[in-house]
């Protein structure tokens, strides 16, 4: 018969686990644990859910060290605990402290040598270190052998999630935006109101910042799994891992929330959208419906609703339009794929160029004109046109310059004033191959220490020419102004002559 102390010993869970040996023993014994050899890194892969396998519980998880899988609690019934005895497993870490357990005896394990392992597990950054990952370009060694450059790491495809990891991939090579999320510090003190989940967002991105930019990870790839699972959650569903989706649509959503769950409003910026935001100047008239006979056309045009209206409003991207593709073979029966260079479809923004945009009742047409451009600029292609029945991609190719793209033209005369830098160099290129609506997803990434290009396509990474990036399907660009990189690489360098002296 169990005593009614001895089932309180049973139930009792982690530090409240009464300790039978001395004090001096239990030191001992923490720093000198016999089992840390039979610690298999090779297995462990802190990427996922951090659930226990078997009550699928995230209270008081556990990793075992020894096989990789995840338990919940250490006391006497505990998951964790029962896995030790069943299986010898002995060193386990707990996934929220952070610290180290030898079970079945329960006791803490302190041990340098298990740093490796919690960096891994919670990656984290000093400004120094931050500040130079643009200046250098060395590679750096996973555990399993395979080398890697920080940032230009592949994400996992777990079935059809290349749309959201190709998003993911372009934000995270934007510095100013990588370095915010790289310091947990920046955002972890933002209130967001009670029961409010877009947050985790917000805390799943910055994990994946970290991860991506491991100069110690134990393999040359991260899964974007918990960052996926906090997507499917905070958009309702929208946006999921098993269906192919859309990677402009996912942009859209995505940075919206991230501006949001930051404290960011409509008229208080946040962290993202010091980074992108810029703003334009649109021209917009009612036309009379196409149907009315030309005497009534006219005179509803001198009406005053009739008239040109004018309004300022904010971007976080600018989409451009692609010319409508050919339908119809050539004379030599082969089908052509048209090019168009990329300020052709940039004269949408010239304040001259008009173009029609039809609503469910009326028409509208329209001109835009930039009033500020934003630090980092991207362009949303608009590859495909969806209805009720189907999705149509135009393939033209759009012919554009990987560095010194000036916008100063498509700038208001007051705005080329005020505004010095007006010049972008692409640094992320989001390309779409194949059908619509089951073709795949690759990016091309820039990196700065290095100067050289790289594409990425899931879990590949292979390094690309310049000259054939411009041959892709562009679908979304991002460019950084080119004084930033200018007066960043000025800046470093007097630093490093006033520190010299």
């Amino acid at each position: 018969m169990v005593s009614v102390k001895r089932e309180r010993e049973i139930d009792l869970e982690d530090d409240e686990v009464p300790v039978k040996i001395g004090r001096s023993s239990e030191d001992r014994r923490s720093r000198h644990c016999p089992y840390l050899d039979t610690i298999n890194r090779s297995v462990l892969d802190f990427d996922f859910e951090k659930l226990c396998s078997i009550s699928l519980s995230h209270i008081n998880v556990y990793a075992c060290l020894i096989c990789g899988k995840y338990f919940q609690g250490r006391g006497l019934k505990s998951h964790a605990y029962t896995h030790s005895v069943q299986f010898t497993h002995h060193v386990f870490l707990n996934l929220h402290t952070l610290k180290f357990y030898c079970l079945p005896d329960n006791y803490e394990i302190i041990d340098s040598s298990l740093e490796d392992i919690t960096y891994v597990l919670k990656p984290t950054f000093t400004r120094q270190h931050i500040s130079g990952l643009d200046k250098q370009g060395k590679l750096y060694r996973a555990y399993d052998g395979t080398t890697y450059l920080p940032g230009i790491v592949g994400l996992n495809n777990i079935k059809a999630n290349d749309y959201a990891n190709v998003v993911l991939q372009a934000l995270s090579n934007v510095p100013p935006l990588r370095n915010y999320f790289l310091e947990e510090e920046n955002y972890c003190g933002i209130r967001r109101p009670p029961g409010d989940i877009m947050f985790l967002l917000v805390q799943r991105f910055g994990e994946l910042m970290r991860k991506l930019w491991n100069p110690r990870n134990f393999k040359a790839h991260v899964s974007p799994h918990e960052m996926l699972q906090a997507v499917v959650l905070c958009s309702k569903k929208n946006f999921q891992i098993t269906k192919q989706g859309d990677a402009v649509d996912f942009l859209s959503w995505f940075m919206n929330a991230l501006h949001g769950a930051l404290g960011g409003t409509k008229k208080k910026p946040s962290s993202l959208t010091k980074v992108f935001q810029g703003s334009m100047r649109i021209f917009s008239k009612k036309l009379p419906h196409p149907d009315l006979p030309p005497e009534e056309k006219v005179a509803l045009l001198l009406k005053e609703e009739y008239q040109e209206e004018m309004s300022d409003t904010t971007f976080l991207f600018l989409t451009l339009d692609l010319p409508t593709a050919p339908l119809y073979k050539d004379e030599k029966e082969q089908l052509i794929i048209p090019q168009v260079p990329l300020f052709n479809i940039l004269a949408k923004f010239n304040g001259n160029t008009e173009k029609e945009y039809k609503t469910y009742k009326e028409n509208f047409l329209k001109r835009f004109q930039l009033l500020k451009l934003p630090p980092y600029l991207i362009f949303c292609i608009k590859r495909f046109t969806k209805n009720n029945f189907f999705v149509e991609k135009n393939p033209t190719i759009v012919n554009f310059p990987i560095t010194n793209v000036d916008l100063r033209e498509y700038l208001t005369e007051e705005a080329q004033v005020t505004e010095k830098n007006t010049t972008y160099d692409l640094v992320a290129n989001v390309v779409h191959d194949g059908k619509p609506t089951e073709g795949a997803y690759r990016i091309h990434v820039l990196h700065h220490g290095t100067g050289k290009w790289y594409e990425l396509q899931d879990l590949q990474v292979t390094d690309i020419l310049p000259q054939m990036i411009t041959l892709s399907e562009a679908y979304i660009q991002v460019s950084s102004i080119v004084t930033l990189i200018t007066e960043y690489t000025i800046c470093c360098s007097l630093t490093y002559l006033f520190m010299s002296r």
